[in-house]
């Protein structure tokens, strides 16, 4: 997985964006999303501390999980939107990706995978 994407979707929670306790219990969103990543405990049991290399390692391990079953779901999408239908599909699920057009339908700002994308983007344009 590239560090960019990565690098991205904890770019928020690292940032100290959300509530202020954050850095002392690691939860946000309402107490369901955990750690840099925001794994959501009413899908995942939370590995390694909020901010720990086991942490970000176990989010990875989850969106190259949700990519693997775009490209299962979408096996005629080209590379980059099976990467973004896994980037939406973290944000809010597999089920809730139907269609490419549809693709940001429910994620943050309804557009989560192409900021995440046009982000991850820049970071490399500028050496990352």
């Amino acid at each position: 997985m590239d560090p960019a994407v990565i690098c991205r979707i904890s770019l928020p929670v690292s940032l100290g964006q959300g509530p202020q306790d954050f850095r002392k219990s690691g939860w946000s969103d309402k107490g369901n999303g955990f750690g840099l990543m925001q794994a959501n405990k009413q899908y995942h049991v939370s590995e390694g501390e909020w901010d720990s290399e086991e942490h970000i390692s176990q989010g990875t391990e989850i969106l190259t999980g949700f990519i693997e079953q775009i490209q299962e779901k979408f096996p005629c999408w080209s590379d980059e939107q099976q990467l973004k239908g896994g980037i939406a599909a973290y944000n809010c699920g597999v089920e809730h990706v139907q269609t490419y057009d549809g693709l940001e339908t429910g994620t943050t700002e309804d557009d989560y995978a192409d900021d995440v994308v046009a982000r991850a983007q820049c970071f490399k344009k500028h050496g990352f």
